[in-house]
């Protein structure tokens, strides 16, 4: 594996806080705006990878402010009509109807991956944001009229992603360090299984059956991994996506949908369709900006009938995606 070694102490994130202003800048050029994704079939794909067979349409289902100022850094749906949205910079977690509407928002420092527990309660680690002195996971009810964090476990700085399995384990990823973070229902560090899990620079997680799916966003092969969740140790390489240096796709969040993984990338501003079992990967759909996160819609509205994929970028949108 090829890594990119820390720089002057920063992280991963400030990298990519770097690289968004330039994109930011280089996009405002002349003094025009940031544009809306258009509706209709994905764009051409980058070289090396094809187009997927079933092409994808994309909307703007929440307009961005600011670029990188108003970065939205991750999703999840709570299966009960409301989508949560992690508002890094601006340290809030956001919950949004699916007409669009802001429902309610409640203060999180530096939030960033956000999940759906299998007790029904929302989780969310804080810290993300580079400046944190501190970091971990918080608990919330979605239920609730006006949701009330609490903490589950602090003291874990340098974390990004999240992943929950049916048991209550929490798995937390971390851009600049080795091992994926196991921590156990009650709070405590399963360190022998961090150690044997020994990934360096993961970013996004997902979890389908008994294995643990990441993506890497300090190699330069862009690889995703999958690691079962028995026997960490035994992890396997499903697929490298980029060739060379120049085209390291700064692999953020992933998400398992209709039989296949999809990952964002950072840098192409696409998301990337990768066959789990072969490793077979194609542009699902491309054009975006800085997508961040992306997940699939659960019992929310119309959306969930559509086979919608919902994404977050550093451009402060929410995106619609459907498959076609």
């Amino acid at each position: 594996m090829t890594a990119l070694p820390p720089a002057n102490g920063m992280t991963v994130r400030i990298r990519k806080a770097f690289f968004a202003a330039g994109l930011v800048s280089a996009l405002l050029a002349g003094g025009s705006q940031v544009p809306a994704a258009a509706a209709g079939p994905a764009a051409p794909a980058a070289a090396g990878l094809g187009s997927c067979e079933r092409q994808a349409s994309v909307e703007v289902f929440h307009k961005g402010g600011i670029p990188v100022l108003d970065w939205r850094e991750n999703l999840e749906f709570d299966g009960r009509g409301t989508l949560w949205v992690a508002h890094i910079l601006k340290n809030r977690v956001e919950g949004y109807a699916p007409d669009g509407t802001l429902k309610t928002s409640f203060p999180v420092s530096g939030p960033g991956g956000l999940r759906r527990g299998p007790d029904g309660m929302m989780y969310v680690n804080y810290g993300v944001n580079p400046l944190a002195t501190d970091g971990g996971i918080m608990r919330f009810d979605p239920a609730a009229a006006t949701p009330k964090p609490e903490k589950v476990v602090g003291g874990i700085r340098g974390i990004n992603g999240l992943a929950i399995d049916a048991g209550g384990n929490f798995y937390l990823s971390r851009e600049l360090a080795t091992g994926i973070v196991k921590v156990r229902p009650d709070g405590t560090k399963d360190e022998e299984w961090t150690r044997a899990a020994d990934v360096f620079g993961a970013n996004g997680l997902e979890i389908v059956g008994d294995q643990l799916y990441a993506s890497v966003i300090t190699d330069t092969s862009s690889p995703v991994f999958r690691i079962p969740l028995n026997d960490p140790a035994r992890r396997t390489t499903v697929t490298q996506l980029s060739r060379n240096l120049l085209d390291i796709k700064l692999l953020d969040d992933l998400t398992y949908a209709d039989g296949s993984l999809v990952v964002a990338s950072f840098r192409d501003g696409q998301l990337i369709r990768v066959d789990p079992d072969t490793g077979r990967s194609c542009v699902l759909a491309s054009g975006l900006h800085m997508p961040s996160s992306v997940r699939v819609a659960r019992a929310f509205g119309e959306h969930s009938a559509q086979h919608a994929l919902f994404v977050v970028e550093a451009s402060g949108r929410i995106l619609k995606v459907t498959l076609r």
